[in-house]
């Protein structure tokens, strides 16, 4: 029984004692399709023992797998594979990925099956794994935006390599869905949006205008938002951003290009809800919402669309926009939103042709109370937007008080320019005048033959952090940047002012060891903070960039742990089918091998039935 095939056939046999009625015994609160077609449906979701939940449906009743992959490509992808054989006896396996013909069966089987379920249309798979486990062919389930990767076949032949793939990004690590949250009993709709707006053949296009908010008689709180997209715009539509007006502001009308000719059309810095692409709706804490209707409140707000017209498509027009929904039913507290991060022109630079280089930006909040006007209360922060654009590939915001990190308060170490949404923190963080905000981007440019500079299109960057808080309070946003003077002269660059700075930076042959020594001369250099109010009243102030300290996550061996290995909410189950995962050894499976295990399945049967 030493042959590969056997040693799989084992472990397909051990399955057989499988209750296929089994589910979880709690309803899973996450859900997402992984496809455009709606073939593949996956509900999630995750408990105190770090363990996640997966129950996987899909249009096939052939063979259906699922993973993970590190940046979307098949080798070194994490699977399991499972279905119901036409004779109604059930296999499930843990596998992973060596090319793109080879695929390896794990010497540890860390997915655990709950259900496998088929009706005449449909496979359904219910299954759980610890967030880290002790295999290295396991890729971890982190607070990172994860690539998942779906297939399945027309029968139970498993041919991976030929069977319909799907990929897609998905933040898993959700702790809230809207049903937990209180709906108010009376609630209103009101919309933010541009009216039959024609979308320049451009790359880029920053198109704004003012809109007042809704007209109320008494205080209500807006407690939900969504973007609303024209069809067939979706992937022109980049983000948008809604800004509350001082109600001192002199407004223009129209429709203009927030960053031109005209200066009035960047006014209102102070921003009230966002979105970016492959983001959904959001539904604040029941705490907390945006209040309207005060005097001291907005009564105009300033709506950007960014849209990124790559392929120049004429004659497009779009209606694209916010929507808010509110209600008198009040919140106890108001919100608000801090911009953090790495003020984007014209110091931010990126070096060409490197596979990492980190950016940094400051806010050191030491001014706030007197930039405020009065003393400025905790900020209790819930909820993070984090933005880069294309050669974005993490993001770290870190807190820091007395010269000491207290926490990675939000990260998103494999992110997705192609999703970008608000999340929740699973605990609100509390953050004091005083504290520092570190906000950390990591790009690669290995794309890029010439220097990218931070800017509004798509092809230049940016490095920044929206933190959701309550109660609110007058600072519209806190970023650094650093002495480019400095770098320059660390680059070996002479420069007499920042102007000079910039201009040295073009001067720079750049390489990796120069990019390294660049990185080095940003995080060292002091930074300029530049903190603004609402009534945008500007105040600089100065610091210097910690260093972060992080540990990696302690893995678990699902196969030692088996006492205690149990998702919580679920009734324990046949240990039979538990222990049967140590019986599955590390068997390289080409497909001939696999459809010899299925063709002649039943005989095979009949045989092991005979020999034990």
């Amino acid at each position: 029984m030493s042959h590969p095939c056997m040693k799989s056939l084992l472990f397909l046999l051990s399955t057989l004692c499988l209750c296929s009625s089994h589910s979880t015994s709690r309803p899973l609160r996450f859900s997402a399709y992984l496809d455009p077609k709606q073939q593949f449906y996956l509900r999630w979701d995750h408990d105190s023992k770090e363990m996640m939940t997966f129950e996987l449906h899909v249009q096939s009743t052939g063979w259906v797998a699922f993973g993970f992959t590190t940046h979307g490509e098949l080798p070194g992808a994490d699977v399991v594979i499972g279905g119901v054989l036409p004779d109604g006896n059930l296999y499930f396996s843990d596998w992973h990925v060596v090319d793109e013909k080879t695929i390896v069966e794990d010497e540890s089987q860390d997915y655990k099956v709950l259900a496998i379920t088929e009706d005449e249309t449909s496979t359904t798979i219910t299954f759980w794994r610890n967030f880290q486990t002790c295999d290295p062919h396991d890729q971890p389930i982190t607070g990172d935006t994860l690539r998942l990767i779906s297939a399945f076949g027309p029968d139970d032949t498993i041919d991976f390599f030929s069977g319909k793939i799907i990929k897609k990004s998905l933040y898993l690590m959700l702790y809230l869905n809207e049903a937990e949250l209180h709906s108010p009993s009376v609630f209103h709709i009101y919309d933010l949006k541009l009216d039959d707006f024609p979308i320049p053949e451009d790359d880029t296009t920053y198109a704004c205008t003012f809109i007042p908010l809704p007209i109320v008689k008494t205080k209500h709180h807006i407690y939900k938002f969504e973007a609303i997209i024209t069809p067939r715009n979706e992937t022109m539509v980049h983000h948008i951003l809604v800004y509350a007006c001082s109600n001192a502001s002199v407004l223009p009308h129209g429709v203009s290009d927030c960053y031109g000719a005209d200066p009035d059309f960047a006014l209102c810095s102070q921003i009230l809800v966002g979105w970016a692409v492959g983001g959904g709706s959001y539904m604040f804490p029941d705490e907390t919402g945006i209040s309207i209707g005060t005097p001291r409140d907005p009564q105009w707000i300033r709506l950007e669309v960014h849209y990124s017209n790559f392929d120049l498509i004429p004659d497009l027009i779009d209606n694209s926009g916010i929507r808010l929904y509110y209600t008198p039913e009040l919140r106890p507290y108001d919100m608000g939103v801090l911009q953090t991060g790495l003020f984007t022109f014209p110091i931010h630079f990126l070096p060409p042709g490197v596979d990492a280089f980190n950016s940094y930006g400051l806010c050191n909040s030491s001014q706030f109370e007197e930039l405020n006007g009065t003393p400025v209360p905790d900020m209790y922060v819930f909820g993070y937007l984090l933005h880069t654009h294309l050669a974005g590939r993490g993001v770290r915001g870190v807190q820091y008080r007395d010269g000491k990190q207290l926490r990675i308060l939000c990260e998103d170490n494999k992110y997705d320019f192609n999703l970008q949404e608000t999340r929740g923190l699973k605990e609100v963080v509390t953050l004091k005048a005083g504290d520092e905000f570190l906000v950390e981007c990591r790009y690669e440019t290995l794309d890029r033959t010439s220097l990218t500079f931070g800017g509004p299109s798509t092809l230049n960057e940016m490095c920044l952090a929206f933190l959701f808080y309550y109660p609110r309070n007058n600072i519209s946003s806190c970023m650094g940047y650093p002495n480019i003077q400095y770098v320059a002269h660390a680059l070996g660059q002479p420069a007499a002012d920042a102007m000079e700075g910039m201009m040295a930076i073009n001067m720079v042959d750049w390489n990796n060891e120069t990019a390294k020594q660049a990185e080095k001369a940003c995080k060292e250099a002091d930074q300029i903070v530049v903190i603004k109010t609402i009534d945008e009243v500007v105040v600089n102030e100065t610091g210097f960039i910690r260093d972060i300290e992080s540990g990696p996550m302690p893995c678990k061996n699902s196969i030692q742990n088996e006492s205690s290995a149990e998702p919580e909410g679920q009734a324990k189950f046949q240990a039979a089918v538990t222990s049967s995962s140590t019986l599955s050894t590390k068997a390289v499976l080409p497909f001939p091998a696999l459809l010899f295990i299925h063709l002649g399945f039943p005989w095979l049967l009949t045989f092991f039935l005979r020999v034990l």
